[in-house]
């Protein structure tokens, strides 16, 4: 019978293959094994933390080469499958330096909804309910809504990417009580900052404590 149930297993993971979204090889996961191994180059051997403005910034890696295209073609090639394995890494490396026992909500930078609705989905609630299921946090999806429609930040300078995101956020249906427990936002990259602080001001203002920001990737001179 084991046998028989390890033969039908193999079979279905054959028959569900798909096409790694980096190299386009054949891989019954999200990432073929060679692309997984390329990715993780990108991580920061020692784990890497920032600091903006007092709020911490803990990141998973450096954004740049093939991590880079992989949320790229994340948000903008309809691959939402990815932030799968980058949720789960980004869990990983956090229990590694934390472990389970801190007490946190976690909310993930929302999507206008004018881009929700084109994009289909929201990668950081994505990475978010994938970390949620590694280090067991609590995941309030909705803790914050985004009530501007900013421009591209690409492109833009530290100061007008602040003055893009001013009054950009506020609070979400999830928060109409103020939680239990020190928000932790979770975003797909860390670049200026601009993101980040619009996002901790709105909770701030509002009396509920950030613990800070967890980012797959974080753009950093010299990384």
């Amino acid at each position: 019978m084991q046998v028989w149930n390890r033969t039908i297993a193999s079979f279905l993971k054959l028959f569900l293959q798909s096409n790694c979204p980096l190299c386009q090889r054949s891989t019954p996961d999200e990432f073929c094994q060679n692309c997984a191994q390329k990715l993780q180059k990108f991580h920061f051997p020692d784990t890497r933390n920032l600091k903006q403005d007092s709020v911490p910034i803990f990141a998973w890696g450096a954004y740049g080469g093939l991590l880079k295209r992989a949320i790229a073609i994340m948000k903008y090639e309809n691959q939402p499958q990815i932030a799968r394995p980058l949720g789960r890494w980004l869990g990983e490396a956090w229990l590694l330096q934390y472990g389970c026992d801190r007490k946190l909500t976690v909310v993930p930078i929302p999507l206008h909804p004018n881009k929700l609705k084109q994009r289909g989905y929201n990668q950081a609630a994505l990475i978010a309910q994938s970390f949620c299921e590694i280090t067991g946090l609590k995941l309030k999806q909705n803790g914050l809504a985004r009530v501007k429609a900013t421009e591209a930040q690409f492109g833009l300078s530290a100061s007008e990417r602040e003055k893009n995101l001013v009054a950009a956020f506020e609070l979400g249906q999830d928060f109409h009580r103020r939680p239990d427990a020190p928000v932790l936002l979770v975003d797909d990259i860390y670049t200026t900052g601009a993101t980040a602080k619009s996002a901790v001001q709105t909770l701030r203002q509002s009396g509920i404590a950030v613990s800070g920001l967890a980012a797959v990737a974080a753009a950093v001179k010299g990384s």
